[in-house]
């Protein structure tokens, strides 16, 4: 298969045009980073789902193996508050979210009079029980449609569905561009709170009076199984091939390594390399063939295979500074920049590197 027709078929395709689910990854299965948890803002804990966090508390998120039985799953995303907030400020916010690129969210014709309607549906488990709060929003953060679920039963998995007419108003990107968000509040302001159940001309993350999980210290969230489709009703999850589903996500984020291989190990599995038959100040470490190609040209980090440090290049066994030039949505040349130690003759040089297209 060329690479173009892998841009069909895992770019508009897994959303839309051979797939009735427009959410990738939706089962939890893809976590190019690493399934460690993670506590940073913005950060990603399994593959297409980030994490936005401005609170007085703190968090963990990460890739879990607890999943509601019977369904085919075996994975989820599992976030526990470590510090509570008590006392969330308006404009504070903990929310989980992913972001659907406008070419594969286009044909719901949000904006218009035709924009169709759609259907969320996800399995969900929190040690809390009571009324939950999310959202659907545009690029621009002015429109929203805010939402609300009711977890019946504590540290149980139960399906959540809510069905909603498309935004008939407002501007929702079509392009390469960030085209629908979709999240769940975990603890928000009340300047992101709003009323469930209708299209809002303002930026809403959750419904007035959710419960928070950051204002309980040690509460639990998880979520699995999410499904956007264009419908009335929900239908069974689209269990899709762990191959699939990475080719997807990797539209927005690859790396060399092998995957389950952390970044930033000091490694030579998997990785660029070039040998010099002569000594060069500025030497080539060759080109870096992208896995698909991606939504726009990357962000590339180099790293090291003997020390793992960012930035660095290896010759045989000593570092030096790394680069990426040449830059494009399939491919990227690596090179190391003339420093201290130059290139000595019959050496290869070698490199580690993530490249990320994230909306």
């Amino acid at each position: 298969m060329s690479k173009q027709n892998e841009l069909v078929q895992f770019s508009r395709g897994a959303s839309g045009g051979g797939s009735k689910n427009l959410i990738i990854n939706g089962g939890m299965t893809v976590a190019q980073r690493g399934t460690s948890a993670v506590t940073a803002t913005a950060n990603f804990p399994v593959d297409r789902f980030r994490v936005e966090h401005s609170t007085d508390g703190a968090f963990t998120a990460q890739q879990s193996t607890d999943v509601p039985s019977g369904e085919g799953f075996v994975n989820s995303i599992k976030y526990q508050t470590t510090t509570a907030d008590l006392s969330l400020a308006a404009s504070q916010y903990f929310y989980t979210r992913q972001i659907i690129e406008g070419f594969n969210s286009a044909h719901l014709m949000f904006g218009s009079s035709s924009a169709k309607t759609l259907t969320l549906s996800f399995w969900v488990k929190s040690s809390l029980t009571g009324t939950f709060g999310g959202s659907v929003w545009n690029n621009a953060f002015n429109r929203s449609y805010p939402y609300s679920y009711t977890i019946d039963a504590a540290n149980t998995w139960e399906k959540k569905t809510i069905t909603f007419t498309g935004d008939t108003t407002g501007t929702w990107l079509t392009t390469n561009g960030r085209g629908i968000n979709v999240g769940w509040g975990l603890g928000l302001g009340s300047d992101y709170s709003g009323t469930a159940g209708a299209w809002s001309a303002s930026g809403l993350l959750s419904v007035t009076g959710a419960t928070s999980l950051i204002s309980t210290l040690n509460a639990t969230w998880y979520l699995t199984g999410v499904q956007l489709e264009v419908n009335d009703n929900a239908t069974d999850f689209e269990h899709k091939t762990f191959s699939q589903e990475l080719q997807a996500c990797q539209r927005y984020f690859c790396r060399t390594y092998q995957y389950g291989t952390g970044t930033g190990t000091a490694t030579s599995n998997a990785c660029v390399s070039t040998s010099l038959s002569v000594a060069q100040a500025y030497a080539s470490a060759g080109n870096w063939d992208l896995p698909v190609t991606m939504r726009t040209a990357p962000t590339v980090t180099v790293y090291s295979t003997v020390s793992g440090t960012s930035g660095k290049l290896a010759a045989d066994g000593t570092d030096g500074n790394g680069n990426a030039t040449f830059i494009s949505e399939d491919r990227c040349f690596f090179y190391r920049a003339n420093d201290s130690t130059g290139t000595a003759t019959n050496v290869f040089l070698r490199a580690q590197a993530t490249a990320s297209a994230e909306l």
